[in-house]
């Protein structure tokens, strides 16, 4: 493989790192794809592309790239910088980031050499079946890392050099002490990666203010990164983290200003890939000098997913969402919003996956959450009013700090009602703008009627206890009687 062209702007083994249990499966931790697409020439020239398993792919590149007389330690050196080459350019999205229906070409110019239906030498075969659930990693750092080669004779590089290994491999070093005589003495090999569909990191529908979960962490964490090299673009800082509130979509207006997108404040699939194509070359993640990514960097207040025995605060937004659909269509059960994921919602989920043919488990991931939230708001203007004890629908999204729209000043209206009869509910200004005095206002409500977590935010839990208060306080006319 030679690296000079490559479009940049365009024995010690460890586990894998230690990030919380929550954030194991989610999309932006490395993991082994199921299968690899190839196209088979250079990025932009028209070919035609290959689907294949993941063992399958480095089996052809190894077999087409080194042979299989050489020392087995240099095989495996070899095998281990193949692989964690190819999952660096998936993690990253190198291709799809830059519009492209591909993962990886089968250009050494850019990439590995990949020769359809060639032979395949047994030991090799044997060696990747072993190992390709591995890849090398820069010390407190999560990302594959960048681990560039070339044979070392035609063509020489910064990287691996695949004739060298030999040399190596001769001398009696092991895989791990070629890899670092190339790559440097900060290197781990992660194992026991685990295998996963391959999926674009894309979250299924747009996000934008009301928008929360782990890709709102995401594009902030990512955005906040850009705005160092690109100052005009705000710092993200009073927005909660893992939601989309006023500062989120101030953030990405700017970016798609500074990047001649659609200037609408939505990140859409255009602005998601834009952002990760920009970040990765902030951080230098397709290079052999890499910032790298931190477990930190990826941490969330949202879980991946929700499932039988989850509770809190977003167990009930998922029950508020299953409940209405519940009262909407007849074949799936209605069930309570109490904030326990229990075996009743767990039956109600896999109704809707029914419905909605996603794979029937009960558990609410990224999918299922996805299909809940476009079929609440296809259904909002037509829930029965006997569903919920208040009449005041759920919008669909969560208001924070910082925005401002109609639903802001009715919950406004709702919370200055509600703190003439309630005293020790501070009092707030009907101005339409999502302020800090309204969220001080929310906090007290949260606490005092123990809606749950206390975050100064109006999602459905809260949302409903504030319209069930107001539409619960007397009228001007019971006043009077």
């Amino acid at each position: 493989m030679d690296i000079k062209n490559l479009d940049v702007n365009k024995k010690v083994v460890i586990p894998r790192p230690e990030v919380p249990e929550t954030i194991i499966s989610r999309p932006d931790l490395p993991f082994i794809p199921e299968t690899v697409t190839v196209h088979l020439g250079t990025p932009d020239e028209p070919a035609e592309e290959i689907t294949l398993s993941f063992p399958d792919y480095i089996k052809n590149v190894a077999s087409s790239e080194i042979f299989p007389t050489w020392p087995e330690s240099a095989i495996r050196a070899n095998i281990y910088a193949q692989t964690t080459f190819t999952l660096n350019r998936i993690f990253t999205e190198w291709y799809r980031s830059r519009g492209y229906d591909f993962d990886i070409t089968n250009s050494t110019q850019y990439d590995h050499s990949f020769v359809p239906n060639r032979e395949i030498f047994a030991n090799i075969s044997n060696i990747v079946d072993e190992i390709f659930n591995t890849y090398v990693v820069r010390q407190g750092r999560i990302e594959p890392a960048f681990t560039a080669y070339c044979d070392g004779v035609n063509t020489k590089c910064e990287g691996l050099s695949q004739w060298g290994t030999v040399s190596l491999a001769e001398q009696g070093y092991t895989p791990y002490e070629i890899l670092k005589n190339y790559y440097g003495d900060d290197i781990n090999i992660v194992t026991d990666v685990p295998v996963q569909a391959n999926f674009e990191s894309y979250p299924l529908y747009p996000l934008r203010i009301g928008s929360f979960g782990q890709d709102v962490s995401t594009i902030q964490n990512e955005l906040n990164r850009i705005s160092q090299n690109y100052p005009s673009i705000p710092k993200i800082t009073q927005d909660k983290e893992g939601v989309f509130g006023a500062e989120t979509e101030a953030a990405v207006k700017e970016f798609q200003r500074i990047f001649n997108l659609t200037v609408d404040g939505i990140v859409g699939s255009a602005t998601w890939y834009k952002i990760k194509y920009i970040y990765n070359g902030v951080k230098g993640l397709g290079e052999l000098v890499s910032e790298g990514i931190t477990a930190e960097e990826i941490e969330s207040p949202f879980d991946v997913s929700w499932q039988e025995g989850s509770t809190g605060v977003f167990v009930k937004l998922i029950q508020y969402y299953v409940r209405v659909l519940g009262c909407y269509y007849d074949d799936i059960p209605v069930i309570e919003i109490d904030g326990y994921f229990g075996p009743e919602t767990t039956e109600a989920v896999k109704a809707i996956q029914a419905k909605f043919g996603i794979l029937v488990d009960g558990v609410v991931g990224i999918q299922t959450w996805a299909e809940l939230d476009k079929a609440y708001k296809n259904i909002v203007n037509r829930i029965p009013e006997s569903c919920l004890e208040n009449k005041t629908i759920y919008p669909g999204y969560i208001l924070s700090k910082g925005m401002a729209d109609n639903n802001v000043t009715l919950m406004q209206t709702y919370l200055q009602k509600i703190s003439q009869y309630y005293p020790y509910i501070p009092k707030v200004e009907i101005t339409g703008v999502f302020d800090e005095q309204t969220e001080t206002t929310v906090k007290a409500v949260q606490k005092e009627f123990n809606v749950g977590e206390v975050t100064g935010l109006i999602g459905s839990p809260s949302w409903n206890l504030i319209s069930t208060i107001y539409e619960s306080l007397p009228t001007e006319n019971t006043e009077n009687q």
